[in-house]
């Protein structure tokens, strides 16, 4: 895999990471390929969701080898992606460099049996992860319940919304999605991450990367030390080794550019915000038939988005200026920040 640091010139950084992770080996000439980026909040802040900015700099550098670029995610329960991918900005991109966007929770799906899965026996693929060349394009973040996310729960948003109801068995799950939908490639954004209780109440970390592989495994792992945690503390990793996916044995991956020995940007920890403690509970109470099952759960879904709301008045702005403040990568969200004030 290959790392390279990108804090004034990401467009020579992400082809330099490309290039040296071989990547045009693992996706054919010509062929049609989905980016799924990470839109998961519509009320999102720098490092919460795959930068737009980023997708535009990926598209331009792979767009001379592949044939239709399709820009992939799917809706959540508790957050409206359409409105993230308009909000960000994301859409602008599409509009500039041709590439479709696909909300994958609103075109066919293909049923995968799984019977050697532990979790997900059966996993509606949507049908468009059929037809391309998955690429995951995710964001370098901390995540309460999984310790990081990365190019493995990427693929978490290409389930139906429903998918919070495997929460307490995510490793096992992430495991049989990457088992089933497994990326040929992993580019990920390594410029603003997010730390602290992410994926969405956190605050950006400016980590200055781009991190590539083949092998998703292999990224999150180092993706792990270079945010200055531990990849054996990362239980999905394992799992996911265990099922053949890529490989977590540092001995074994072989990291071109960066060494995250020397160049790790330590990451604050996550931990459960209010909204995540209260559904871990809720799922473990014999509660939860009635708080999941019933029309409860909307007024569950009520609160949460209120619980958002309010961390993001008080907080949102000082994540912003974090991110604003950079000297490269401020100006590139800036038009994002504008649109998502007039909101």
């Amino acid at each position: 895999m290959a790392v390279e640091a990108a804090p004034t010139d990401l467009p020579g950084a992400l082809r330099r990471a490309l290039e040296s992770a071989e990547w045009t080996k693992f996706v054919p000439k010509g062929a049609d390929v989905s980016l799924k980026v990470n839109l998961g909040w519509d009320l999102f802040i720098p490092g919460s969701i795959t930068s737009p900015f980023f997708v535009a700099t990926l598209i331009d550098a792979i767009r001379d080898h592949v044939g239709k670029i399709y820009l992939v995610e799917c809706d959540q329960v508790l957050e409206d992606i359409e409105k993230a991918h308009r909000m960000s900005l994301m859409a602008d991109v599409c509009s500039r460099s041709g590439a479709t966007w696909v909300n994958m929770g609103n075109i066919p799906s293909v049923p995968v049996d799984a019977p050697n899965n532990v979790v997900l026996k059966r996993i509606e693929v949507p049908q468009i992860l059929k037809d391309t060349v998955l690429i995951t394009v995710p964001v370098m973040k901390t995540h309460a319940k999984t310790g990081l996310t990365g190019s493995l729960k990427n693929q978490w948003g290409c389930l139906p919304k429903t998918r919070h109801e495997w929460h307490l068995v995510l490793d096992d799950a992430i495991a049989d999605l990457n088992s089933v939908i497994r990326p040929a490639f992993a580019v990920m954004d390594g410029t603003i991450g997010l730390e602290g209780n992410g994926p969405k109440s956190g605050s950006p970390k400016i980590a200055n990367m781009v991190l590539c592989s083949s092998d998703p495994v292999a990224l999150d792992t180092v993706q792990a030390q270079f945010m200055g945690l531990d990849p054996n503390a990362i239980i999905h990793l394992e799992r996911c080794r265990a099922r053949g996916v890529g490989t977590n044995d540092l001995s074994r991956i072989q990291v071109r550019g960066l060494d995250p020995a020397r160049n790790h940007v330590d990451f604050v920890p996550a931990h459960h915000n209010a909204v995540s403690m209260v559904e871990n509970l809720l799922r473990k109470s014999l509660l939860k038939r009635l708080v999941f099952n019933t029309p409860i759960f909307d007024v569950c879904l009520a609160g949460a988005k209120t619980y958002y709301r309010i961390w993001t008045a008080l907080h949102a702005e000082r994540c912003w200026q974090i991110a604003l403040a950079h000297p490269y990568y401020g100006p590139t969200w800036r038009t994002a920040y504008e649109n998502r004030s007039r909101r």
